[in-house]
């Protein structure tokens, strides 16, 4: 394996005079104001992050050397590709290949089955040695700290992104949201506001789940339906109350957030904004 031309400048690296390090990125994390010994859910773009010497394993090190041994790090670990391919739309899939992606698709294994889409940091946590990775064969999480277990161990199927999942461990453990480098259309303490709903839109949904044999099968259940289309507009409001801290993290642009103000304030936003339930 040879090294890259050095004269090559990578996209990543316009506008940085050194690379980004532990040491750096930790002193950013700090002074945005990422508390030790507390849980963090973290969502994350590495790209935005600029040149990192080490790459995701460096961002990793910085984000847990500033929580430090009393703090727990989570980040979701979704599977959006293990779903009903019925409801495919970017992009879909013919329906005569819905049986067989139903029959043959490996069923969720927490220790095994990638995420998608959640990006490189959320992959290297999800593999670090310790990490603890809940069980929903959709939108799973995976948490690393002496508060993993409680935050991922209960994960049922037909309460994804409610109060007993994750989601609402993290509310009740006080803790806080940092998006690094993404925006709140990324922000999935915003669904626990949808599941908080008087009488939320629900639907069926359903995945590939490994069985206590080894073997797959498909399961189907009813839930939630989810909707991010406003998110962003949500978010925004959210910041206007002053509850945002607004940072610059290597070359990304950060927001850290008390997930507990963050849902409440998106209860009601949402009652008020969606209309009548349904």
């Amino acid at each position: 394996m040879t090294a890259e031309d050095p004269s090559v400048e990578r996209p990543h690296q316009v506008g940085q005079t050194v690379p980004h390090t532990v040491a750096s990125l930790a002193d950013d994390l700090r002074t945005l104001g990422v508390p030790a010994g507390g849980v963090l859910l973290l969502h994350s773009s590495m790209r935005s992050l600029g040149f990192v010497a080490g790459g995701s394993h460096a961002v990793v090190l910085a984000v847990l050397e500033v929580l430090g041994p009393e703090g727990t790090l989570v980040v979701p670990t979704h599977t959006p590709d293990n779903t009903d391919p019925a409801g495919w739309r970017n992009p879909p899939v013919a329906p005569g290949w819905w049986p067989v992606i139903r029959e043959q698709t490996p069923g969720f294994d927490p220790a095994r089955t990638p995420s998608r889409w959640m990006g490189l940091i959320a992959e290297t946590i999800r593999t670090w040695p310790g990490t603890r990775r809940s069980d929903h064969p959709q939108v799973s999480f995976a948490a690393l700290g002496p508060q993993a277990a409680d935050i991922v161990g209960s994960h049922r199927l037909d309460d994804a992104l409610g109060d007993g999942s994750p989601l609402g461990a993290v509310y009740r453990s006080a803790g806080t949201v940092l998006l690094l480098g993404c925006g709140h259309d990324a922000n999935t303490s915003l669904h626990l506001a949808e599941w908080r709903q008087p009488a939320p839109r629900r639907e069926r949904t359903g995945s590939s789940v490994r069985r206590s044999d080894g073997t797959s099968g498909w399961v189907s259940w009813t839930d939630v339906a989810s909707d991010e289309s406003d998110f962003p507009r949500l978010g925004a409001d959210f910041e206007g109350t002053g509850a945002v801290r607004l940072g610059v993290v290597g070359n990304a642009h950060a927001r850290l957030m008390p997930q507990r103000n963050l849902v409440d304030y998106a209860v009601g936003w949402m009652a008020g904004h969606r209309g009548a339930p349904n």
